[in-house]
């Protein structure tokens, strides 16, 4: 929670997109034998949330530097602990967007194998 917290309000998209993801994938297992136009439409759905994730973690990434930056220009020095702090803060964006990806990819994977042929 302290690392949601710290990244800022996009780690909360991000986290609502991860848990949309695994939605959709849940769902495109559980009707896979029901109705499979639905089901390809639910693993549709999971590929353009996790890929939303990931595009997010990177704006939020670059966001978290530009501020970054801003504030060494409003102080007019470099503090090594301020510059770590905020490029820590700035790289959780997109690793959390990352990872959030790599889970819905895993998820969409392990559906695509389970088909059968």
């Amino acid at each position: 929670m302290r690392l949601l917290n710290d990244g800022g309000p996009i780690m909360y998209i991000i986290l609502v997109l991860l848990i949309l993801s695994l939605f959709f994938i849940a769902k495109a297992f559980i009707g896979k034998t029901k109705d499979e136009i639905h089901s390809k439409k639910m693993i549709s759905l999971a590929v353009d949330s996790s890929l939303l994730s990931l595009v997010i973690g990177c704006l939020g990434s670059l966001l978290g530097i530009i501020e970054l930056f801003d504030m060494v220009e409003a102080l007019g020095e470099t503090r090594p602990d301020l510059f770590s702090a905020g490029l820590k803060v700035s790289l959780l964006t997109i690793t959390f967007g990352v990872f959030s990806f790599v889970i819905g990819r895993l998820g969409i994977l392990v559906y695509k194998w389970s088909l059968k042929a």
